[in-house]
């Protein structure tokens, strides 16, 4: 998962039963929120509107340690739990994480469990998401997932993952199955880093591919999934060899009248924006 805020959604059929009154659907909002903005200032989170906030990043140094203050965690946990928001650490990151390499082996693979079990416990949060990517997913992730889980869920916290059909051949049926849910990244198909592939990177088809992907192929139940959607759109051009670009959607309406109800804008120095305006996210 990129370093920006994203939201997580998921989308869910239940069949009629014979309550008397018939159940909400389990819908899932999952945040991802900067660990280091929780800890500064837990105000002016949208909690209402969510009901997972994923703390991005707790990565641990190379010997498998964590020198952050936690204990400045505790008004943003607890103004979260007010709300009814579960809070969950997440690991890794979309940039490469060398020390896994080595903390995942088997002869350092329980206490790194331990240290990061320990983190969870002592803030009181509910888990832990395992957003690992790319070659960071090596021939020890499948034993690091079964043997996490397998230590937090006995403990009555959650572990979920952020997935992608990027990496879909390295994650086993077997790993899969260990995750209270997933967040699948329908995102990023191109952006800045392919300037040569100028385009939209989340459309509704692609949504849709990688929920039938997960679902369909890999016969993950609805209610284990939800789609990543991305708050933020990349901009190219006017030339292929122009400098491509980020920005928030946010930003790209309040700067942009009227561009919250279309998925690409062009703008005033030639650019051309793609993001998901409000009828792809309806």
């Amino acid at each position: 998962m990129r370093t920006h805020t994203t939201l997580f959604f998921i989308f869910i059929v239940t069949l009629a039963t014979a309550q008397p009154k018939p159940l909400a659907p389990p819908f899932k909002v999952v945040g991802y929120y900067s660990m280091k903005s929780a800890m500064e200032n837990p105000k002016g989170v949208p909690f209402k509107w969510l009901t997972h906030i994923n703390l991005w990043f707790l990565n641990p140094d190379s010997s498998g340690n964590f020198k952050e203050d936690f204990s400045l965690l505790q008004p943003f946990i607890t103004s979260a739990r007010n709300k009814n928001v579960k809070v969950l650490f997440s690991i890794g990151g979309g940039s490469k994480q060398p020390q896994y390499k080595r903390l995942l082996k088997n002869e350092n693979r329980t206490e790194f469990i331990r240290k990061l079990v320990e983190v969870v416990q002592a803030t009181n949060s509910d888990g832990l998401d395992v957003d690992l990517e790319g070659s960071d997913i090596d021939e020890n992730y499948e034993n690091f997932i079964v043997e996490l889980a397998g230590v937090l869920r006995p403990r009555g916290k959650l572990i979920t993952a952020a997935v992608a059909v990027y990496y879909k051949d390295k994650m086993s049926d077997k790993v899969l199955a260990q995750f209270d849910f997933v967040n699948i990244m329908s995102y990023d198909r191109t952006g800045p880093w392919r300037p040569d592939r100028p385009g939209p990177h989340s459309t509704f088809t692609h949504a849709v591919q990688d929920l039938n992907y997960f679902g369909v192929e890999r016969k993950m139940p609805k209610e284990k999934m939800t789609l990543g959607v991305p708050f933020y759109g990349y901009g190219y051009g006017p030339d292929l060899t122009s400098k491509a670009i980020s920005m928030r959607y946010s930003n790209i309406v309040s700067t942009f009248e009227g561009a919250e109800h279309v998925d690409e804008w062009r703008m005033p120095d030639g650019k051309l924006l793609y993001y998901n305006g409000i009828p792809t996210m309806r």
